[in-house]
């Protein structure tokens, strides 16, 4: 199905990258005001793969990522698991308990690297909000920050190719935000796991892994096999939609890849998923 010819919005062509912090909130340091307030604050480390909370259960507390990547996620009454998205330093975790209705998680928040977070409750959390005229603004950039996030996760859910949404994946994993030719992504996620991210079968993602392996995008560090390196050349899978999905090769033409996909249609690889 080709989405342009139909008028549907185009994904921008770089990922947005897991956040930093919320735009604007380079000079303030929540973790510190957090601290430095008066309320009572708790520092947790958490274990990879471990649970910050799990749907279902009282939601009485906020937590705020100062290191690690959290994963979100559902689950449905079927038992269908789904990710929400990727988190990581600098934002908020639960904090729609302080909305009154809200007694209970909605979602289950798993440590995808070690983390370390800060813990408060909901009132507490709520009272800084009000006295802090600039931990309100952090909050404020944050909320809007991460309903961007999610409505380019919802459009890439939508109108991009499980190979598209696999490479974006892994760019959000790498988190580039400078000059640097490419990122460990530490521990290395296993491939079901990236298939439930994504949305895909674990055999899809063992072939597009190793299709990009081959391309050069990713690599595995040669003195630890664990630590994934993602190349920033990963990026031309995503920027233009003119890239043949099976070798990366960009068509000036807007025919077919004379070189390996003559019997595909163009732009689109041999195991895209439309």
């Amino acid at each position: 199905m080709n989405t342009k010819k139909r008028g549907f919005p185009q994904i921008p062509a770089s990922p947005l990258p897991v956040s930093n912090g919320p735009a604007g909130a380079t000079d303030f340091d929540p973790a510190s005001a957090l601290l430095n307030s008066g309320i009572p604050a708790s520092k947790m480390l958490i274990p990879a793969g471990q649970e910050i909370f799990t749907q279902g259960e009282p939601a009485d507390a906020v937590f705020l990522i100062q290191r690690g990547r959290v994963k979100l996620t559902v689950v449905s009454v079927e038992g269908k698991e789904a990710t929400l998205g990727l988190l990581g330093a600098g934002d908020l975790l639960g904090e729609y308990c302080m909305e009154e209705k809200h007694h209970a998680w909605m979602n289950t928040a798993v440590a995808l690297t070690d983390c370390a977070v800060l813990k408060t409750g909901c009132n507490d959390m709520a009272a800084i909000i009000r006295r802090e005229p600039r931990f309100l603004n952090f909050f404020l950039s944050f909320l809007l920050a991460r309903n961007v996030r999610m409505q380019e996760a919802l459009l890439d859910q939508l109108l991009n190719s499980s190979e598209k949404r696999l490479a974006r994946t892994l760019l959000l994993l790498a988190d580039f935000h400078g000059p640097e030719e490419f990122k460990i992504v530490a521990p290395r996620i296993n491939h079901e796991t990236l298939a439930a991210m994504v949305g895909t079968t674990r055999a899809r993602i063992t072939v597009f892994m190793n299709r990009f392996r081959k391309q050069g995008h990713i690599g595995y560090s040669p003195d630890n096999r664990q630590l994934l390196r993602v190349h920033r050349s990963l990026m031309n899978v995503l920027a233009d939609p003119e890239f043949c999905g099976e070798c990366s090769r960009l068509s000036r033409e807007k025919n077919d890849c004379i070189r390996c996909c003559t019997s595909v249609p163009w732009g689109m690889g041999r195991t895209d998923n439309l």
